[in-house]
């Protein structure tokens, strides 16, 4: 594709990228829109009839198998494969925090609410590893800065203790995922300073401003 050297290294990790975002995301619109799961449209049904050790529905359990899968290889991935950048601290804490809140999730039955999770945070991300022009798309910051807080805080910060006054690790489930918001808003501050550098005409080219420059590298 007659690619500069840096994009050609940054290729495999892109096109990875897009492919398991395309493919999860599809798996995730069939789960809210394609099946009886009404947690979408009803946030609080996900804790309708919780029970401990309750049954595992195959389709949810895919789902978990997918998400365990790739967080678990994200963090080597991230540390050792993908090229470094601003955020990759953040990123690995992102990818640890995400993992964590996969298993437990998981073992304590919060089934539909980790599916929840799961379609929110990814549903804007097939687009991502193209360009750093994705990342105006709005879908970037729709699901995760809106979404995300309307459905998934809504339905465990206010309507877990409704439907089960005593469930199990209430604050240290919500303490992470209150975790995860601020990363997505520092994510957002990312996109901010991109578009005022596009504004200001302080970018000549179109960079990904999370990247070192050649400089920053060498020390790096």
């Amino acid at each position: 594709c007659n690619l500069q050297p840096k994009d050609a290294a940054k290729m495999p990790e892109s096109a990875w990228k897009l492919l398991f975002y395309t493919l999860s995301w599809s798996y995730g619109i069939y789960l809210l829109f394609f099946t009886d799961y009404p947690f979408f449209h009803d946030p609080p049904s996900v804790f309708y009839d919780w029970k401990k050790g309750m049954d595992v529905p195959t389709d949810i359990a895919i789902a978990y198998l997918l998400q365990c899968s790739f967080y678990g290889h994200s963090i080597y991935a991230t540390a050792y494969m993908d090229t470094w950048r601003k955020d990759s601290v953040v990123m690995l804490l992102h990818h640890v925090v995400t993992l964590t809140l996969i298993a437990l999730s998981y073992a304590f039955r919060r089934l539909c609410w980790g599916a929840l999770r799961w379609v929110s945070h990814l549903s804007r991300d097939p687009h991502g590893p193209l360009t750093p022009l994705c990342s105006l798309c709005p879908g970037r910051f729709w699901f995760r800065l809106y979404w995300f807080p309307l459905k998934v805080l809504y339905a465990t910060c206010y309507s877990s203790l409704q439907s089960v006054p005593n469930i199990p690790f209430y604050f240290f489930f919500n303490a992470l995922l209150l975790v995860l918001t601020l990363m997505n808003i520092y994510w957002f501050l990312y996109i901010v300073l991109f578009v005022a550098k596009v504004l200001m005409g302080q970018m000549q080219e179109v960079n990904d401003v999370r990247e070192y420059d050649v400089e920053d590298s060498k020390k790096t």
